[in-house]
């Protein structure tokens, strides 16, 4: 079974408190979107990318078709609506959606997320970084939360069976990754300058 991928590319960005689109933040000499759509299109259980964008991200609309994806045009309301009304808009199925701030992503990753849901069984994945691994590298974790013992954060990355998306509670499994490519994404100008000093090291190793 493969998944489509839906880049959610359309947010206001408003942490960052920058001109620039958040989408199109350069690390390593490239906007961060690129390296999300070059981990997707290595990933071998993706079998389409949809990058999500809205009024708020005209520049990464522009950019788009150069990297032979499909796009559509959200409501740019906040991140749920806008993932449900692709979902629904294009009546997707198995939907692995991703933000487009990750920038250390790898294919071999995104196929190791998409095998755990489809070996869960269940209809919605949450993939989660332990906080003790952000603050190791010096992030932040502003949505923790706890799963046994430990604390956990949100990495930006869920699937999700689309043809039950309107149901109100989905049981989901959660999916914890202890990963700097999935730990590491960017909201705030301090987290950006501590992503392009991992993709150096990722680089030189």
């Amino acid at each position: 079974m493969g998944v489509t991928a839906l880049v959610m590319a359309g947010g206001r960005g408003t942490r960052m408190e920058i001109l620039e689109e958040k989408p199109l933040l350069k690390v390593g000499g490239k906007p961060v979107i690129e390296y999300v759509l070059t981990a997707l299109k290595n990933a071998k259980k993706v079998n389409s990318i949809v990058v999500a964008v809205s009024d708020h991200t005209p520049k990464t609309a522009k950019l788009m078709p150069q990297f032979q994806v499909s796009v559509i045009k959200t409501p740019g309301k906040e991140y749920v609506s806008d993932m449900r009304y692709a979902v629904e808009s294009l009546n997707l199925r198995a939907v692995l959606a991703i933000g487009a701030d990750l920038p250390l992503i790898t294919g071999e990753v995104v196929d190791v997320i998409v095998d755990c849901y489809e070996q869960c069984g269940k209809p919605a994945l949450s993939v989660v970084v332990p906080m003790e691994t952000k603050e190791k590298l010096g992030l932040g974790g502003e949505y923790a939360f706890k799963v046994g013992n430990m604390r956990v954060v949100p990495a930006g990355i869920n699937v999700i069976n689309g043809q039950r998306i309107d149901e109100k509670e989905l049981d989901e499994e959660i999916c914890l990754l202890d990963r700097k490519e999935v730990a590491v994404n960017i909201n705030t100008m301090q987290e950006l300058i501590i992503a392009e000093s991992l993709f150096a090291e990722a680089l030189n190793e």
